[in-house]
């Protein structure tokens, strides 16, 4: 058996004649599309209904029926439900012992939505789409730009450039006005050229990763939230250090590529140092509070010590502050440092878990 199934997505057959749907029979399908052409005879719905009537006069070659479905006006997803369930109450009114089979006739692009929640209840043979003749590209172009409207994404990613554009004529015009267009035209084009840049590497979805882990850390109680705030003070007034440590040598005479960089990680390095001691301790405390405390990781600041006290010393000696003597000793006590912490803690862990296993 075929099935003539009219779709009205947004329910205009219900709104504006009152019938109760889904509406089953030619007889009744017929007396709908009338009412409806009366009550609004510039509905695409009309078309609709009376291409049903029309495929079903026409097919002969087996048992056909032809029935109305409608949505809701509102949410997309209420309204393929609402269709989904008159679908439901249609073929349960279909007494016949028949398969049955389909041809969905909608109004285009925004009707078919609905296509893959009717085919998991019927088999669909073909769609007709019933459009005024002139209007289908406009409807169609129509429903694709409110698709690309209501995606957030796509609408940031289109819109904002799109509107940075034209403002640049309205801007420049009172910039030359001020006298100011260069200035303009550069804030501008850095603006929207470092937008589009932000958004073609991701930059984004990295931010709100890190707001909501920043988000997460404050209402938990991480301690790491503080000591990464701290470390990235340090870290900042180490880079300010170097600088300056560079600068107080070029001032009695030129310097190379090296004694560049040695000058930089000399300055830099005891604060460097204290922000990564600063970092670790943080994380080894929420480690610890959070019960994911492992001996292992008290290793951290000792590495960080010990990987300071190696650039220290190479430092220092490329810049003639000590001599190669103070620079062997800095790096034998560093991997000593390294190999015993590393050492230390394996064995500490081994211990504590095996006691933990045997209490247990």
């Amino acid at each position: 058996m075929l099935l003539v199934l009219c779709v009205d997505l947004d329910d205009d057959l219900g709104r504006k004649t009152g019938l109760q749907t889904p509406v089953v029979g030619r007889e009744s399908v017929e007396e709908a599309a009338v009412a409806l052409a009366t009550a609004d005879p510039e509905d695409s719905d009309v078309n609709v209904v009376f291409e049903g009537i029309h495929l079903y006069d026409h097919i002969d070659d087996e048992t056909v029926e032809v029935a109305v479905v409608t949505g809701t006006n509102g949410s997309d997803v209420a309204a393929n439900r609402k269709v989904g369930e008159e679908v439901d109450t249609v073929l349960a009114s279909l007494s016949t012992g028949e398969d049955v089979h389909a041809i969905v006739v909608t109004d285009g692009a925004q009707d078919e939505s609905v296509i893959p929640v009717i085919r998991s209840r019927v088999p669909i043979d073909s769609v007709q789409r019933v459009v005024v003749r002139q209007a289908q590209d406009l409807e169609s172009m129509y429903y694709t730009i409110k698709q690309v409207l209501d995606d957030p994404e796509t609408r940031g990613t289109i819109l904002i450039p799109l509107g940075v554009l034209l403002l640049v004529y309205p801007l420049v015009e009172v910039a030359n006005h001020f006298n100011l267009p260069g200035a303009t035209l550069g804030a501008l084009s850095g603006s929207l050229g470092a937008y589009l840049l932000f958004r073609g590497l991701g930059l984004d979805r990295v931010l709100d990763t890190a707001v909501k882990r920043a988000r997460t850390s404050l209402y938990t109680g991480r301690v790491t939230i503080v000591t990464y705030v701290v470390a990235a003070a340090l870290i900042v007034i180490g880079s300010v250090n170097g600088v300056d440590t560079l600068s107080s040598l070029r001032s009695g005479a030129p310097v190379g590529i090296l004694t560049t960089g040695a000058a930089l990680v000399y300055g830099a390095v005891y604060w460097l140092a204290a922000a990564g001691v600063t970092a670790s301790l943080g994380h080894i405390t929420d480690e610890y509070l959070h019960d994911t405390f492992r001996w292992r990781h008290l290793n951290a600041p000792f590495y960080v010590l010990a990987i300071a006290a190696v650039l220290y010393g190479v430092s220092a000696h490329v810049l003639s502050y000590v001599n190669l003597s103070f620079l062997a000793i800095v790096l034998t006590a560093s991997t000593l440092l390294g190999v015993f912490s590393t050492l230390a803690f394996a064995i500490a862990e081994s211990r504590f878990s095996a006691e933990r296993k045997t209490t247990a």
